[in-house]
């Protein structure tokens, strides 16, 4: 038997030394469920105070009360990544509540399987606007706010490994995803020298409840012993896991690191086999999840 990755120290076990992100006011789109929400709570536990950004009300609650069972301040937001408007009344307040925001999470994502000569010209707009466009408008507001205040700030984009290997059956993600992946090499270095770091995360499988219905069906009756099989790791990740990753990245730790992406994922994106297995088309794969 082999034993594959060891697990990581168990949740609420500090990373970064008490008091990392004192008085920092932290901004996270898609803070409310999933990867988010464990984010928001490792910011939280660190000091921070941390603005939930969602159009669900109901995420934008589940997110606030993590951040409050940890101890730290936090206000939920609706907000519409797409549109500039409702970003700079959701950062002001967000300002108003807690303080300037530093520190911007662009976590909001769509996605949905779909054979791309199946994708219409909505469907892929449904995503790449929020993926996309979002994550730019956000960092451009986060950008603009800094400066006025002559302050450093820090900005980590969420990637997906299929932004570097492609995404059959989700060519309106991968390719989204890979545009913000070059976005922040781009951004790195213009705004450098404004005291602005931009990087990237890119997180493998992390199972938590709120992930999609196709990919819970997916993962059968007993997720951790399928999905851990698939993995080189030989188990999947743990939220908390991606959580100090965005705490490093985004900490004075990392004050000299910037347009670089982590992939968190235990080698999963990594070529495995020497012969790969037998091909199953995306339409027949896409019919089956439905």
């Amino acid at each position: 038997m082999y034993p594959g990755l060891s697990e990581p120290p168990p949740p609420g076990t500090a990373m970064l030394p008490p008091g990392t992100f004192a008085g920092v006011t932290v901004f996270i789109t898609g803070g409310g469920t999933g990867l988010g929400r464990a984010m928001a709570a490792e910011f939280a536990r660190c000091g921070a105070a941390v603005g939930i950004a969602s159009r669900d009300a109901g995420h934008r609650e589940r997110g606030v009360a993590e951040v409050r069972a940890v101890g730290g301040g936090a206000v939920g937001v609706p907000c519409d990544v797409r549109d500039p408007e409702a970003i700079r009344a959701a950062f002001d307040t967000v300002e108003g509540a807690l303080g300037p925001v530093t520190v911007l999470v662009n976590n909001a994502a769509a996605n949905f399987p779909v054979a791309a000569a199946d994708l219409s010209p909505n469907g892929w707009r449904a995503v790449t606007d929020i993926v996309l466009d979002g994550t730019f408008l956000c960092s451009h507001e986060l950008h603009r706010r800094c400066t006025d205040r002559t302050s450093p700030g820090a900005i980590l984009n969420i990637l997906a490994t299929q932004a570097f290997t492609g995404g059959p059956g989700m060519a309106h993600a991968a390719a989204a995803k890979a545009g913000v992946g070059n976005l922040t090499k781009s951004l790195a270095v213009e705004w450098a020298p404004d005291g602005i770091r931009v990087n990237a995360l890119a997180p493998g499988l992390f199972p938590h409840e709120e992930m999609r219905e196709d990919l819970k069906a997916l993962r059968g009756d007993a997720p951790e012993a399928v999905d851990a099989r698939r993995q080189p790791a030989l188990r999947t990740g743990r939220r908390h896991e991606v959580g100090w990753a965005a705490t490093y990245l985004c900490s004075p730790f990392a004050s000299f690191l910037t347009g670089h992406t982590l992939v968190i994922d235990g080698g999963n994106h990594l070529r495995r086999d020497f012969v790969m297995p037998p091909v199953t088309p995306i339409g027949e794969q896409v019919a089956r999840r439905g």
